[in-house]
């Protein structure tokens, strides 16, 4: 018979003295530690902690194990579908390994990566994911470069879904190829006079997608006047304003293109509530292939990403042994042709799917 302890809640003291054996052999067994306990002592203490109810310290186990079993996630908005798309893939494939996920929103804030990486290297993450676009402040960037070095050097791993800036394994979108094969698809359909909705002009993903776009037109003779680019926040809102705005510079633009799914359907909702007709008055594509494009009518042409699947990926590089150097998986999206976009054609450059 074991004796509950007065306070209610059994300690690893507890336990050891329950058990018969030292601190340091309850520990190891329920601790974590790699160091081997005898079996008729391991019995034992097993057997005590369950009969007291002992529920292990995390603390105490990272402190054995050297790390957590959590991956820490930080994205840059949760209620961005194209960043819950990625964080669904890490989390099921976390769960497949038994992992837990800890997930951080910067709000759109990118100097917040920095602090959620000290706080999961303070917690001894065993991993952290990073999702999201790298901006042009060279001095932010140095900053979390340094953030990271000393989380790997506490034993932890690094993967990012973004651009290759920072010296860690990287998935990296081939954002400017895609757009560079949307241009084209479009511009082969007979569209000619374009318009963009850049969103914010330091975020390196929204620039990459607009050079892809230029790059595109440029292909084939055409141009894209610098006053037919609007910036805005990426998001249905900055899309909605972005629209209103670009009309505003100029009225007889066919097709507009904007660099995220989710500014895209916000450029569609403006146009409905100006009386425009779509797609024949006006065209509309965009950039991800984000799962809640199901329900958008007319259905928008896009440049698919695999979503899940880079939060997938992104797991498994943190879960593989150290390379020697940091890895970089490069992925290229796919043009998705729909009914936004009626007379946009398919180009040997590009794959492309008509769904």
């Amino acid at each position: 018979m074991f004796d509950q302890p007065s306070t209610g809640i059994a300690t690893l003291v507890d336990v050891a003295r329950a058990a018969d054996v030292s601190l340091a052999t309850a520990s190891r067994v329920l601790n974590g530690s790699p160091r081997k306990v005898r079996e008729d002592l391991r019995v034992r203490v097993m057997t005590a902690a369950a009969a007291l109810n002992y529920a292990p310290n995390a603390q105490a186990q990272a402190m054995a194990r050297g790390h957590t079993n959590v991956v820490g996630l930080v994205v840059h908005d949760i209620a961005d579908p194209y960043f819950s798309s990625i964080s669904a893939g890490v989390m099921r494939h976390a769960e497949d390994n038994g992992l837990i996920v800890t997930m951080a929103s910067t709000l759109r804030r990118p100097e917040r990566e920095v602090e959620y990486v000290a706080a999961l290297r303070a917690q001894r993450a065993q991993a952290v994911v990073l999702a999201g676009s790298r901006v042009t402040d060279q001095a932010l960037a140095d900053r979390l470069a340094d953030e990271l070095a000393r989380f790997q050097a506490a034993g932890g791993r690094v993967a990012m879904i973004s651009q290759r800036h920072i010296e860690v394994d990287t998935i990296t979108l081939e954002n400017r190829e895609g757009a560079r094969s949307l241009a084209l698809a479009l511009y082969d359909g007979g569209y000619r006079r374009f318009g963009v909705l850049g969103g914010p002009e330091n975020l390196m993903t929204a620039r990459d997608r607009l050079a892809g776009f230029r790059d595109g037109l440029a292909d084939r003779g055409g141009e894209l006047p610098e006053q037919l680019v609007v910036h805005g926040d990426f998001t249905r809102d900055g899309g909605y304003h972005a629209l209103r705005e670009l009309l505003a510079r100029r009225d007889d633009i066919e097709c507009v293109f904007a660099v995220n799914d989710v500014m895209a359907v916000g450029a569609m909702a403006a146009l409905r509530d100006l009386g425009r007709e779509l797609p024949q008055e006006m065209a509309v594509a965009g950039f991800d292939d984000i799962a809640t494009l199901r329900d958008v009518t007319p259905a928008l042409t896009t440049v698919r990403v695999p979503l899940e699947e880079l939060g997938t990926m992104a797991v498994g590089l943190v879960l593989d042994p150290d390379p020697a150097e940091p890895r970089t998986r490069r992925v290229r999206g796919e043009v998705v042709i729909r009914a936004s976009t009626p007379r946009a054609k398919q180009n040997s450059h590009s794959p492309k799917i008509n769904d």
